[in-house]
Formats: C-alpha cells, sequence, structure tokens
C-alpha cells in the first residue's frame, strides 16, 4: 500500500537536503500516517483507514461519518 492518507490525500514530497556548502542532493518528505481502527454505526462494522495524523485531528472534530464521506467525493477512498 503507498504513503497515501486515505482522509486528506496527504502523499510524499520531494525537496533537497541543503549542506553547509549549498550542495543538492534530493530527499523524500514522508507524512506521518498511522493505521487505526473506526467502528461505522451507519453500517455497524469496522473498517481500518491508513490515515496521517492531522486527518486524526479532523475526524475528531467532524465525526467519521462525514469524514469519510467528504473522502469519497474526493476520490481519496473507495
Amino acid at each position: 500500500m503507498s504513503r497515501v492518507c486515505q482522509i486528506t490525500g496527504k502523499s510524499v514530497m520531494v525537496g533537497n537536503n541543503v549542506s553547509h556548502s549549498n550542495r543538492k542532493t534530493k530527499r523524500k518528505f514522508l507524512p506521518n500516517l498511522i493505521s487505526k481502527k473506526f467502528y461505522l454505526p451507519e453500517e455497524d462494522r469496522t473498517i481500518t483507514l491508513k490515515i496521517s495524523t492531522s486527518a486524526l485531528r479532523t475526524i475528531n472534530k467532524k465525526g467519521i461519518s462525514a469524514c469519510i464521506k467528504e473522502a469519497r467525493e474526493k476520490g481519496f477512498l473507495k
């Protein structure tokens, strides 16, 4: 499974390491992802999502049902 948040769509970004002498080498910025289980009362089942920690804060604020609905509309979740 790729390193993409299933709620927000955050993924790996590419940038440069810059040394003291200003030489640049490529590097990756990885999102802070966790696997978490959520219970959906509407569907009466548990799902496991790979989400970023910022998405976890969004779920706490909006609720899991609203976030799942929004992610499906945006195409991040099937």
